[in-house]
């Protein structure tokens, strides 16, 4: 049986996943965790989590999954170490730079590779194996098909999949739509969540730039465009459980208590109905699921569901119970039809939708009169609107019940024997562990009334209120003996207290390792930086069209990084994927010509591309995964690897563990300019990293989502757009049929070259793709302008660089923006 993993965003949550029958809790402290807007644990609060779950036989992984700055890292390894001290089962990671980090200091600290890394091919799973992983949670878009060919890897790696509870939109680690709009970003466990909102489907023409022109709204029903259903494996979890995943999670770190205890209770039974042989899935079951937290459910991209989506409305659905059969104006009262076995109480919640309306109450005094369930409502409502329960009273009496009723206890085997009178207690608990408790006192000859064996057992076995449960008793007893209850007491009580400790201590490193691991930081000198050393970049432009290679190599750029765009279901692929690549060699001058992949390489790409690296007539390969990484290495070893943003890269260790083989890195667009400054210079220091190169993308239109859903693009050509209340966001579908969402403005970052300059990036690039021939031209000669200005100096730099950069806000989409360069993310709650 896969392991049980369950949510727990606070103590409570805790409590309520080790009731429930979770064999481990996935929970976070207070930094460095990619829910922040979770109750968390402080420090204190992550010790004691830690020995309560382990004295019950529960295991914890702590997320320290966000992407961290260099003048984190410090810090970071500190909190590394305090919870391998506290004995943490392993911990989950989306930075290179803090795997790499435990790895240096506690090398015995086992790592997970979180969701947030984008794990989503073999080759993905083969790296995490290969630089020390124990587990892999892969992106919730594989599929179980896919999930067997990955396990096929020839080591021990784990792999864990999520089955219940929300998705979000973008694949995780790559959507930084919320860090666009308000400086809120997911991978610092702060997203705002602007896929739940309501958006409207825009379609026009493009200009000489690319820009849209004419835009009309597409006339859909959905508001709710980018919204998930919740996954729900549960009718099928055998399925899963057949397969070789190792763990199956929950979702649900910002749930409540009473969330967890009910859905980890419901698949806790399910997995050990399987083992047994003799489970189906229950009708009581999947409605309590439902109750619990739903935005209607689906099946997932791991079991193949057609529908993913859930575009009609974006929040808790409810179970639907009826719907309204009369309204008595005079009394204010709805008479509801119930439809099912579930009938409103007091205190629950209920929604009704009916045609234009929605309206939530809480029920009161509800009654039944004439078959129909008759209730006060604040407004009126329309005959036919429908009921939905989406609060429970029933299901949370229920869940408090799982909660108060504990776990059993951790069995333990008992041996008494008496030597001169004095009784010993060996105990044995599952774990091999042993441990041994000797009375401070003696037995004495009994006068009257001996003791009897049966009566010293029944002491033994009083455990209340530990997390113990005697299993088997032995002893050897001489009988004809006595003491008193309290004294046999008070040595169950040691024995119990030294069970506990001992338990504690098998799952924390020895004094001396954690020392090390001090030392070990102390040595790493992390706040070294190196002088800063001003340079003058290069040029560089990603294209995704003949027409912008051609342009972009017109206007003097030194790397082209083209990204064939064929359409999708495009036949022919590979044949004409060399077609443009040699097509786009012609025309692209001296400038080198690199080969972009997707930010997203599932199975089906790489197996059409990995046989056309010999053939491809390029001076190297740009990826935005380590699957592809691996792809593209494992083909042709001599291979010059290019990194784009998708990679994250935030610190100089990240930039350690990528330097060789990667020669470029394009660092991440969410750090800010003294943050970049402070990589490049820490990166300096490095030895295997003194030959890696920068890069920075400073204009363009950042991709901040990349989905596996297909927006309904009718006809595709075009400009495409979703509009929130004021901004428009362009969309396209890639060769893959995959959505891919842009930034409303433009990061434009010309006017800041000196600072630029002064950072000491090797290169910086202009993103051209989805744009035209005119556009990767005029914007490739304004920053050449910049960077012959910027070289030169002179007392109208300034005012030169302010001229060049309205010249930029005239070829824009949606504005310009400076994006985080300036000012950096927030980073606190408001």
């Amino acid at each position: 049986m896969p392991e049980l993993l369950a949510p727990a965003g606070s103590p409570e949550a805790l409590k309520a996943a080790v009731a429930a029958g979770a064999d481990a809790v996935y929970l976070s402290g207070k930094r460095f965790g990619a829910r922040k807007f979770a109750a968390n644990f402080d420090e204190a609060e992550l010790a004691k989590a830690m020995d309560y779950a382990h004295l019950r036989g529960v295991r914890v992984y702590v997320t320290v999954n966000t992407l961290v700055r260099d003048d984190e890292l410090q810090d970071m390894g500190e909190y590394l170490i305090r919870l391998y001290e506290m004995g943490a089962d392993a911990v989950l990671v989306q930075d290179l730079g803090a795997a790499s980090l435990a790895r240096q200091i506690a090398p015995d600290l086992k790592l997970h590779a979180s969701t947030q890394m984008t794990i989503h091919n073999k080759e993905g799973v083969a790296w995490a194996a290969r630089m020390g992983f124990k587990r892999a949670v892969l992106a919730r878009e594989v599929s179980l098909d896919e999930i067997e060919k990955m396990a096929h890897h020839g080591s021990d790696l784990g792999l864990e999949v999520f089955v219940h509870g929300a998705l979000c939109y973008s694949y995780s680690g790559q959507c930084l739509l919320s860090s666009a709009i308000g400086g809120r970003s997911g991978n610092r466990g702060m997203c705002a969540q602007p896929c739940r909102k309501p958006y409207v489907l825009l379609k026009g023409e493009t200009d000489e730039y690319g820009r849209p022109t004419g835009l009309q709204a597409e006339p859909l029903r959905e508001k709710f465009l980018i919204s998930t259903r919740d996954l729900a494996v549960y009718r099928n979890l055998e399925k899963i459980v057949r397969s070789p995943v190792e763990s199956i999670k929950i979702e649900g770190r910002m749930k409540s208590p009473e969330y967890v205890a009910i859905v980890t209770s419901i698949y806790r039974r399910a997995l050990d109905g399987i083992a047994k042989g003799r489970w189906r899935p229950s009708e009581e079951d999947e409605r309590d699921l439902a109750l619990a937290f739903n935005r209607d459910f689906t099946e997932g991209y791991i079991l193949g569901a057609e529908e993913v989506m859930g575009r009609q409305m974006s929040d808790n659905r409810g179970v639907l119970v009826g719907s309204v059969a009369s309204y008595d104006s005079g009394r204010k009262e709805a008479a509801v039809r119930l439809t099912g076995p579930l009938a409103p109480e007091q205190g629950d919640g209920l929604v009704f939708i009916g045609q234009e309306q929605e309206m939530g109450l809480v029920v009161q005094r509800p009654y039944l009169k004439e078959g129909l369930l008759r209730l006060r409502t604040p407004e009126r409502v329309r005959p036919g609107a429908r009921v939905y329960l989406t609060g429970s009273t029933a299901l949370a009496r229920k869940a408090k019940k799982i909660i108060s009723s504990g776990r059993s206890g951790i069995p333990i085997d008992l041996r008494i024997s008496w030597e001169d009178g004095v009784p010993t207690i060996e105990a044995e608990i599952e774990g091999n562990i042993t441990l041994c408790a000797i009375a401070d006192f003696r037995m004495e000859r009994a006068r009257s009334q001996p003791m009897t064996a049966q009566q010293i057992e029944s002491q033994m076995r009083k455990t209340g209120g530990t997390p113990f449960t005697v299993r088997r008793v032995e002893m050897s007893y001489p009988g004809d003996l006595f003491a008193p209850q309290s004294a046999l007491n008070r040595l169950r009580r040691d024995l119990l207290e030294k069970a506990a400790w001992a338990i504690r201590e098998s799952r924390r490193p020895a004094a001396g390792r954690v020392i090390e691991a001090q030392k070990l930081l102390k040595g790493m000198n992390l706040a070294a930086m190196a002088p800063a050393v001003h340079s003058v970049p290069s040029l560089a432009a990603y294209a995704d069209s003949l027409e912008a290679v051609s342009g972009a190599a017109e206007a003097g750029a030194a790397r082209i990084y083209f990204e064939p765009q064929l359409g999708p279901r495009q036949k022919e692929r590979a044949a004409r994927t060399l077609e443009l690549i040699h097509e786009a060699k012609a025309v692209c001058g001296c400038a080198e010509l690199i080969w972009k992949w997707p930010k997203i390489t599932r199975q089906s790409f790489l197996d059409f591309a990995r046989p056309l690296l010999a053939r491809a007539d390029v001076k190297g390969f740009m990826v935005e995964n380590l699957g592809a990484a691996e792809a593209v290495l494992t083909a042709k070893q001599e291979a010059r690897l290019f990194g784009a943003s998708g990679l994250n890269v935030w610190n100089h260790l990240a930039v350690g563990q990528l330097v060789p083989p990667f020669r470029l890195l394009t660092l991440s667009p969410e750090l800010s300019a003294e943050q970049l400054a402070g990589t490049v210079a820490r990166s300096r220091l490095t030895s295997s990293c003194t030959a890696a190169m920068f890069e920075l993308v400073v204009q363009g239109n950042l991709e901040v989502v990349i989905s596996e859903d297909c927006l309904p693009l009718r006809g595709e050509a075009g400009f495409w757009g979703l509009q929130d209340f004021r901004r428009v966001f362009p969309v396209r579908l890639d060769d893959d049929s995959m959505t891919q969402i842009f930034n409303s403005a433009e990061t434009c970052l010309v006017d800041f070259m000196p600072r630029i300059f002064e950072i000491g990036l090797d290169g910086i690039a202009v993103d051209a793709r989805t744009r035209t021939g005119k556009y990767a031209k005029e914007m490739t000669e304004i920053y050449a302008s910049a960077i012959d200005l910027t070289r030169i100096g002179g007392k109208s730099l300034r005012s030169d660089l302010e001229a060049l950069k309205e010249e930029a806000r005239r070829r824009s989409l949606g504005g310009i923006t400076t994006g985080h360069f300036v000012k950096g993310l927030k980073e606190e709650l408001s």
